[in-house]
């Protein structure tokens, strides 16, 4: 099958005219700057799901916090969490420190350089693995996501639905098959490089492309309608009712989620699921599931945050409580110059706003 599709393909000449193109325009992004793959593992890491722009901060202030794996593997938890705070996804923050525990553990300190080893740790995909491989150790692994898929889908006229996991395995086949030997470090990182700022999801920059002449897509003038993704499910929306409980003292109830699921092990104010109790019975709810008594209060605002799988519609209110002390594990009552130390998802850190004399969590 790769054979047929590779069939007629200059790949010599297309692997001179990507790796040309990215010598001479290639990003200046702060992981480039040296072959260390613990730093590309990190970048690598922060890049799912989320924009160059916005990682590059991030990825800066990590590595001051976490220089190395030695680092990483001794800092607590809820740190790390804290630093990863606002970029969203935090199972890949456990993931990744979990990860370089069994680095600094069972392998020296040194990150794995063969694929069995380097995709055996925890959170390391396909993608992940081959793309510290190629970049960092510069071995002829090919690293496959979303943004490979669609360049090479308009490169070589590819009609599967690139949803399907078997698709993927495909495209690694012809990633595989087209990746320079003697650069696969630049070949890679022109690909990814090519997707980002040319072959873009829309409105595709064809007339700029360095590797047009190859493009199947482009000379049938088809590249806008490929790649071919059926839409996934749609998202399913929850109702919450969020409560800002504030005792005599000024402070207020934080709650540590589960350790295992959905923002695992960071910090929230207390979500009611509203639709299922209903809003006459929220402070018997509370009471029951916190064994806190409260005067509820008015309504602040109102947020809607999108996950990947789902919606959280949230109706923010003021609540108050004479109690500060509870039997419940799971939560704490904290003042306004303590609530920031904690790691909150980006939801949770936008109703800081709501707090009583917020000004003081800006001084």
């Amino acid at each position: 099958m790769t054979d047929n599709i590779i069939k007629n393909f200059d790949i010599t000449q297309f692997q001179v005219d990507l790796l040309q193109w990215y010598a001479e325009s290639k990003r200046d992004l702060p992981w480039r700057r040296e072959r260390d793959p613990y730093k590309i593992w990190v970048s690598e890491i922060m890049l799912q799901q989320t924009k160059v722009d916005t990682v590059i901060p991030y990825f800066n202030h990590f590595m001051e916090k976490y220089p190395t794996v030695y680092e990483l593997a001794a800092a607590d938890q809820q740190d790390v969490l804290k630093a990863w705070e606002g970029l969203g996804y935090y199972s890949r923050a456990r993931n990744l420190q979990n990860a370089v525990r069994e680095v600094v553990t069972v392998y020296g300190g040194e990150v794995p350089s063969t694929p069995d080893e380097l995709g055996s740790l925890k959170g390391v995909g396909p993608y992940t693995t081959g793309a510290i491989l190629s970049i960092a150790f510069n071995k002829p692994e090919p690293a496959v996501d979303g943004n490979v898929m669609r360049v090479f889908s308009r490169l070589l006229k590819i009609e599967d639905d690139i949803a399907q996991p078997r698709t993927k395995k495909q495209f690694e086949g012809y990633v595989r098959t087209l990746i320079s030997e003697d650069d696969p470090s630049s070949f890679n990182q022109a690909i990814m490089d090519l997707g980002a700022t040319i072959c873009t999801p829309k409105s595709p920059a064809c007339m700029f492309c360095p590797v047009q002449q190859h493009c199947r897509a482009y000379s049938e003038g088809i590249q806008e309608e490929l790649p071919i993704k059926k839409k996934a499910k749609r998202q399913k929306t929850i109702p919450y009712v969020v409560l800002l409980i504030r005792n005599e003292k000024g402070e207020y109830v934080i709650e540590k989620r589960s350790e295992n699921g959905l923002l695992a092990n960071l910090w929230q104010f207390p979500m009611v699921p509203v639709e299922e109790i209903g809003m006459d019975h929220l402070e018997n709810w509370i009471y029951s599931e916190y064994g806190l008594q409260i005067q509820l209060g008015e309504q602040k605002g109102k947020l809607k945050h999108v996950f990947s799988h789902l919606i959280w519609r949230l109706e923010i209110y003021e609540a108050t409580t004479v109690h500060t002390k509870t039997d419940d594990s799971r939560i704490i009552f904290a003042n306004q110059t303590d609530i920031v130390k904690y790691p909150f998802p980006v939801s949770h850190q936008k109703m800081l706003k709501y707090l009583e004399d917020a000004k003081q969590l800006n001084g």
